[in-house]
């Protein structure tokens, strides 16, 4: 059985994080649509394909970059006018964890604090 994580993230702005690359970055209107967006690169392929089709050696790319866990959940909550919170539940890594979100969001977020769920 994999060890499952639980992440606790913030988002300072969410209205204007966005990652570097548009075809990638997220381009929702809330936590709800930033939840969705995270739940689906971490459960699916279709994030980290894209980015890996983009490079230009996609075949050199490590392929355990792409790994998934279909189990994963997200909640995003917003902690006051700006902050966003998110607590996420994986068996991923922090490394991809941090690839996707940047992708996503760029470096607009922090890690908060990481324990066993």
């Amino acid at each position: 059985m994999s060890l499952r994580n639980h992440y606790y993230l913030s988002i300072d702005d969410l209205a204007h994080a966005r990652g570097p690359v548009a075809e990638l970055a997220y381009d929702g209107a809330g936590p709800d649509d930033f939840a969705d967006a995270l739940r689906a690169a971490l459960r699916s392929p279709a994030l980290f394909e894209h980015w890996r089709a983009m490079q230009d050696e996609p075949d050199e790319v490590d392929p355990a970059l792409g790994a998934v866990d279909p189990a994963t959940t997200v909640r995003a909550t917003v902690d006051d006018v700006q902050r966003v919170d998110v607590d996420l539940v994986t068996s991923l890594p922090m490394s991809i964890v941090r690839h996707r979100m940047n992708l996503l969001i760029g470096a607009n977020w922090t890690l908060r604090d990481m324990r066993a769920a």
